[in-house]
């Protein structure tokens, strides 16, 4: 393509693809195609509400274009949401679940088509997205996260095929990534993500063994009860301050010693009343 002829514009590019397409086409072709084709329908649709144009499609992938950003992502979402709720009555195995990447980056046009790192890094981004789920680069962040009630969850670096690494971001919805509420946890999850800690502020239930100790001690004697918890407290201790003398034998006799005569003489006085 001459150079005087290579057309360039700033755009922002939706990338979308099946997951675990090939599977799916083995397990039941037929059943696959008329989803995939109800896919389709669904988000050429929501491309065009919001001023969109599907740009190419091929295989199960498709390539859209915005002039809006914030349109773009807003796409995006509904467009998993939809799919998510066409394909709530299939089988979760059966399940067809779309991966979005979305950047904002130049292109180069030729006709309908447009082409360059623009489109490559969306193609990219889509690969690190959760089935049903929407990543987008550090370019579309900068500009939707203060204008989309939606949350973002940085991904750092990560390594791409053929492309510079780039930080990109998780859309969340409701604590949850987008369209991710009727998808298996442990799919397209790296070891890393599964055993990131829990970010500042999120709550955690008490284990079921911790219910049940506190129900159990909370039926004893009040007597009794502190007793047993201050006599675990000091096992504790000796156990990690050095387990290999071992002295809480001693204070946790005397504890419990206590602890009983306190339930005896308790109840005499109950008994000399009756």
């Amino acid at each position: 393509m001459p150079d005087d002829k290579v057309k360039r514009r700033l755009t922002t590019v939706l990338c979308a693809d099946v997951y675990g397409y090939s599977r799916l086409m083995e397990a039941d072709e037929a059943g696959t195609l008329e989803a995939l084709r109800r896919s389709r329908a669904a988000i050429a649709r929501l491309v065009e509400r919001h001023d969109g144009r599907i740009v190419n499609t091929w295989g199960d992938a498709v390539i859209a274009e915005f002039a809006s950003v914030v349109e773009a992502v807003q796409s995006a979402i509904e467009i998993q949401q939809e799919i998510s709720d066409q394909e709530s009555a299939a089988p979760q195995a059966n399940a067809m679940r779309f991966r979005i990447g979305i950047n904002l980056g130049d292109v180069m046009v030729d006709g309908t088509n447009i082409y360059g790192d623009g489109v490559n890094i969306a193609s990219r981004l889509q690969e690190l997205a959760d089935p049903g789920g929407v990543v987008i680069s550090s370019s579309v962040y900068d500009q939707v996260h203060n204008k989309l009630s939606v949350g973002f969850d940085c991904l750092g670096q990560r390594p791409m095929k053929n492309i510079a690494p780039l930080t990109s971001y998780r859309v969340t919805l409701g604590g949850q990534a987008a369209g991710h509420a009727s998808i298996p946890m442990e799919e397209n999850r790296t070891p890393s993500e599964s055993a990131r800690a829990p970010r500042m502020g999120d709550r955690r239930e008490p284990s079921s063994s911790t219910n049940a100790v506190s129900d159990w001690l909370g039926k004893l004697p009040r007597p009794v009860a502190v007793a047993l918890t201050v006599s675990a407290f000091l096992i504790m201790i000796n156990l990690f301050s050095g387990g290999h003398k071992i002295w809480f034998h001693w204070p946790v006799a005397v504890i419990l010693f206590g602890a009983a005569l306190r339930m005896v003489l308790g109840r005499r006085p109950e008994q000399d009343r009756r």
